[in-house]
């Protein structure tokens, strides 16, 4: 008799634990064993189990592990982390599973050194990579969500997700006691008020919530230039702010206009050439309608704002025009204006800023691209390819996540089509015309720092630290797929070109003007796409995400919604037409629990760069996977002391902070 060791271990989650009878059956080029019980697997949390398996003769060249649950009395979800077995050779041999498993279907494990598909030649693997694909295309299929914006998961709720990729336990019900407890913790279930429209800013101040010190700052410096200028660099959208090297024709900003804003010897044509203007122009906004709020009228400006970086390395707004067409009753305002002229025109923008960033910088190009990378990682590529290995940590809990994404914020009854300046054919609108601006070069940030001029406007934080960890993400990819490819193997390997056809084809929609790679030719082109993705689901993510509370917490920076109408004069806005534009109470309270909510961090959440499952098990990747973590502990440090001289901090691209997916 030849026999097999074999261990199975339990994943620790909560709930890993198994109520079921497992068989295992190990299937090889020879042959494959009986199917035999794991014997009173009693199924706890991190527990693992040994037995052996015995067989007539060798099983030959070894493949496979097929797990099966039987229930015995009602059907049991099992998460199994890995199967080793040990060949009576002395071989140890990984299988690495971290899957929930059921009854209904049996589990086919392969050994876990990684491999390309046309370097498989032994029958039985060739036929468990088409029966692996197989089962995802299944498991996971395409919807439409709208015919101009990235194709979805069918899922109508998380919980007709395939239980591998759904939420853990623990963070599933810490995510329902955050969304539960959010307005208590801040204290908002005691504020009370009469008339649900705010009389006075001291009546905002009297909401407590839990405030950051960072909100405190803000609170603080929310009127100023310094800080309103500040925030296109290093608030939650760094992603609009471009140089000016030429005014927009729309945007009829003259010498005199702005001459005081300026150094006295020079002139606005003097410092566009010397690339220290710079513009945001919201122009994706023009024509779209307001929503009614509790039946009142809601107002959507499309903004463009010119800025001035000084010599005294400040950016300051010198001129804001809140239509997009230049008429007598569109006038161009000037921090030269009265007080609150000036305030007012920078409400509006910052409305404009928050439509842009929560729907198209933050859903569109993190979300709803994460999981276009998703399922085309889950549906294309067998689990024993190394593309598949190196990403899986990065799409962790991003199905889910998005699913309760449209229907808790941008469905018809969510909180956007409720309680914000779009509504919910506004924001559709916006989507669709942010989709077709999309490009490849807009999700690589050096390209993108380039296009946008921003290599050296000073203070730029996001830049600074963006382009180091894109960086150590891209040295990180490189080590690890050079490893695997030559210009050959990319060329020639089926699952990695239709993984990115159906990108194309799902996530930009096979528009040609995106600049988007059609296939692969060279290792190179691979690893910069692939770096990123891996950027946009992580720091990007973090980028746009974790600062949300912060920034939004006190309303009059952040305006959901802006519930006048954009002023036609100059001298008619008065401290009280200020307040009169802010959201309403109860969609003040509302946005700030939701901020809350998105800025909270999960106790079941891996850092970038900290794998908690063993996919890889050759030496070389695994030396890179450590080298990647050294490079960002090193970072890491660096953020931290630059930090400390800084008046207002910027750690949202501390790598500590940047989870390895989009999972909030």
């Amino acid at each position: 008799m030849v026999k097999y060791t074999v261990e199975v271990f339990t994943g620790d989650a909560f709930t890993a634990g198994n109520a079921n009878a497992v068989f295992i059956k190990l299937i090889g080029t020879k042959g494959s064993s009986e199917p035999q019980i794991l014997d009173r697997f009693t199924g706890i949390p991190g527990c693992s189990k040994t037995l052996t398996v015995s067989c007539k003769e060798s099983l030959g060249t070894f493949f496979l592990v097929q797990l099966e649950l039987k229930a015995l009395v009602f059907e049991d979800y099992w998460f199994c982390s890995k199967v080793i077995v040990t060949e009576p050779e002395g071989r140890r041999l990984l299988f690495p599973c971290h899957q929930w498993l059921s009854p209904k279907k049996k589990a086919i494990l392969r050994e876990a050194t990684a491999n390309l598909s046309h370097k498989d030649t032994e029958e039985i693997a060739i036929r468990h990579r088409r029966e692996d694909a197989a089962r995802k295309r299944e498991d996971f299929r395409w919807s439409v969500y709208d015919s101009e914006m990235p194709h979805i998961v069918q899922a109508d709720s998380a919980s007709s997700l395939p239980y591998e990729i759904r939420f853990s336990f623990t963070k599933e019900k810490e995510f329902l006691y955050t969304l539960l407890r959010a307005s208590v913790d801040l204290e908002l279930n005691n504020f009370h008020h009469p008339t649900n429209t705010w009389n006075s800013m001291e009546e905002l101040e009297a909401l407590k919530r839990n405030v950051t010190g960072t909100h405190e700052y803000i609170k603080k410096h929310w009127m100023t230039d310094t800080f309103f200028g500040y925030q296109f660099l290093n608030s939650l959208n760094p992603m609009m702010i471009k140089r000016c090297s030429k005014l927009p024709k729309n945007f009829p900003v003259t010498n005199d206009m702005v001459k005081s804003s300026l150094p006295k010897e020079s002139s606005l044509e003097k410092e566009m050439e010397k690339g220290n203007i710079f513009l945001c122009d919201y122009a994706r906004l023009d024509g779209i309608e307001g929503n009614v709020i509790d039946g009142k009228q809601q107002y959507v400006a499309a903004p463009l704002c010119l800025l001035f970086s000084n010599p005294q390395s400040k950016l300051l707004p010198i001129a804001i025009q809140l239509k997009q067409k230049p008429e007598a009753e569109n006038p161009i305002f000037l921090p030269t204006d009265s007080k609150h002229d000036w305030l007012l025109a920078k409400l509006f923008v910052r409305n404009a800023d928050f439509n842009e960033h929560g729907l198209n910088f933050h859903l569109l190009r993190t979300h709803l691209l994460a999981e276009v990378f998703t399922m085309a990682t889950l549906r294309t590529l067998p689990s024993v390819h190394p593309l598949f290995k190196l990403l899986f940590p990065h799409i962790r809990y991003t199905l889910q996540i998005n699913v309760l994404a449209r229907k808790q914020l941008i469905s018809a009854d969510g909180v956007f089509a409720k309680h914000s300046a779009l509504g919910h054919k506004g924001l559709t609108t916006f989507l669709k015309r942010a989709t077709a601006s999309l490009t490849y070069s807009s999700l690589c940030l050096p390209d993108d720092i380039k296009e946008r001029g921003l290599e050296n406007i000073p203070h730029c934080y996001y830049r600074d630290d963006g382009l180091k960890l894109w960086n150590i993400i891209h040295k990180f990819v490189h080590g690890v797929l050079a490893h695997y490819y030559t210009e050959r193997d990319v060329q020639e390997d089926t699952e990695l070109q239709t993984w990115l056809t159906e990108i194309i084809e799902r996530g930009f929609l096979k528009k040609d003007n995106s600049g988007i790679p059609k296939s692969f030719h060279t290792v190179a082109e691979l690893v910069k796409f692939v770096t990123m993705l891996i950027f946009t689901v992580s720091v990007q993510h973090a980028a746009v995400n974790n600062g949300q509370f912060d920034f939004g917490a006190w309303m009059p920076n952040f305006p959901t919604t802006i519930k006048i109408p954009p002023p036609t004069r100059k001298g008619q806005a008065t401290a009280d037409s200020v307040v009169a534009a802010l959201p309403d109470v109860r969609s003040t309270l509302k946005w700030i629990a939701l901020f809350h909510l998105l800025s909270k961090k999960s106790s079941d959440h891996y850092p970038l760069g900290y794998y908690p499952e063993e996919h890889f098990i050759e030496a070389v990747p695994l030396q890179k996977m450590e080298q990647f973590r050294k490079d960002l502990k090193a970072l890491e440090g660096e953020i931290e002391a630059r930090n400390k001289n800084l008046e207002l901090p910027y750690d949202y691209l501390n790598p500590k902070n940047v989870d390895n997916s989009v999972d909030i």
